[in-house]
């Protein structure tokens, strides 16, 4: 290569513009502004910064209680992160509003949830449990799983149905309004769990049957069906699932669209603390009008959105 004859730049000759007339992506419209101390909520919701998380928060508030006033529908999945670090109550509480219509949850968040309810207390210390030999036994937690497994068999019922109510005839006095399933036994809220096979403790017990498991939880596939089907003009809320939750959904819309259902104007929402592929691509992307998109801790974010929600739905008229 020669390097004998490169340009001899004029730097006299540069172009500069005015800083007052050149785009800008951020003005003062956007800017934050001080809540004062003792504001309320709204107030302070108010003083977020229009743009990027603040933006989208907003963004998701106003559509989900718009969503709610004009009485379309509104489904959520969540994975077991979101129950294990506190959120089930905010759901709960939304249950029975009558805010969500519909509840999914992967297998990990049943069972956390069903022990909160049991004896208000989950989650296990996995790495010195797993080398004596005591991880995922608990009694209580495999035989109810495995019951209710049976039951929606025999009844031809889903595995969120038999497990909801099984957790509302056990709950104990801690965990009973804490429990996403027993608000939905208790207000007859569609729930549904979707199992992928040797993901749970629940399924290291001998008494669990393949069969039984297998036929509930591919009926509550196909229940959800019938929701998702319903969601033109609706919201998907994705809570935590990075993996079975989005593909789940992803099924259910290519099911509705094959049998004509029409999706249009539904808003989905993705609240994780990573954005992840499925996430992002099967949630956000691929299958509604508008994807939002929210990053942060489930223990922030959830309960933030809960109260927005309930309190931007007592502002509209109607």
């Amino acid at each position: 290569m020669n390097h004998q004859h490169l340009p001899d730049l004029d730097w006299s000759a540069l172009k500069y513009e005015s800083l007052a007339s050149r785009p800008s992506k951020v003005d003062m419209a956007q800017m934050g502004q001080l809540a004062r101390p003792g504001a309320s909520f709204a107030d302070f919701l108010a003083t977020l910064p229009n743009q990027l998380g603040g933006k989208n928060l907003r963004a998701l508030i106003t559509t989900l209680a718009k969503a709610h006033k004009e009485g379309h529908r509104i489904l959520a999945a969540a994975g077991g992160h979101v129950i294990k670090t506190g959120c089930g109550p905010y759901l709960a509480d939304w249950i029975r509003k009558g805010i969500l219509q519909g509840l999914a949850l992967n297998g990990a968040a049943s069972i956390h949830d069903l022990e909160l309810a049991l004896v208000g207390h989950t989650s296990e210390d996995v790495g010195p449990r797993l080398h004596n030999g005591t991880f995922g036994f608990a009694h209580e937690t495999s035989e109810l799983f495995a019951q209710a497994c049976s039951e929606a068999r025999s009844r031809n019922q889903g595995l969120g149905q038999c497990l909801a109510r099984i957790a509302a005839e056990n709950a104990g006095s801690a965990g009973r309004n804490v429990s996403v399933l027993v608000a939905a036994h208790e207000t007859g809220m569609p729930l549904t769990i979707h199992v992928a096979v040797g993901t749970d403790i629940t399924h290291m017990t001998p008494k669990l049957d393949g069969a039984d498991l297998g036929a509930a939880t591919l009926t509550d596939f196909r229940r959800l069906c019938q929701s998702v089907a319903g969601l033109q003009n609706g919201v998907w809320l994705n809570l935590g699932s990075a993996v079975v939750m989005p593909e789940v959904f992803l099924k259910a819309v290519a099911i509705a669209h094959n049998l004509g259902y029409e999706l249009n104007g539904m808003t989905t929402a993705n609240l994780d603390f990573q954005q992840q592929y499925r996430g992002l691509v099967n949630v956000l992307q691929r299958p509604g009008s508008q994807g939002i998109g929210l990053t942060g801790h489930h223990e922030i974010l959830i309960p933030l959105l809960h109260l927005a929600v309930i309190e931007e739905i007592a502002r509209i008229p109607g």
